[in-house]
């Protein structure tokens, strides 16, 4: 199975800004379609966006406007551009393949924690 980790994580303002991101292995981000998750504390985890292997791109619509999902050119590393921040978004995020379990059995990293807090 694929193994994702995510980075990027912080504390930020409100209004703040964090690009996190992801790499995987296996070649994965250049080989799948790719998403973002994000669990918050008592709920259950949502897909936030997600990206194609043509670049097409799916965002949540409490995040529409607000954050971008990209791969570099290089399609080595997922990235999640989050900017407005809301206490809303606070939340541990993973990245995995969309949807999560393509390269097998569902596996999920440990996340990177996004607190927005003032």
């Amino acid at each position: 199975q694929v193994q994702f980790v995510e980075s990027g994580g912080d504390l930020v303002q409100p209004g703040g800004s964090l690009k996190l991101s992801c790499t995987a292995s296996g070649d994965a981000i250049r080989l799948y379609a790719l998403g973002w998750f994000r669990q918050a504390p008592g709920k259950q985890r949502e897909s936030v966006a997600s990206i194609s292997l043509q670049d097409f791109t799916y965002y949540t619509a409490s995040v529409k406007g607000r954050f971008t999902i990209s791969r570099d050119n290089a399609k080595t590393t997922l990235y999640l551009q989050m900017n407005s921040l809301t206490p809303e978004d606070t939340a541990v995020y993973y990245c995995n393949t969309w949807p999560p379990g393509r390269t097998g059995p569902e596996s999920w990293g440990q996340g990177t924690q996004v607190t927005v807090s003032s």
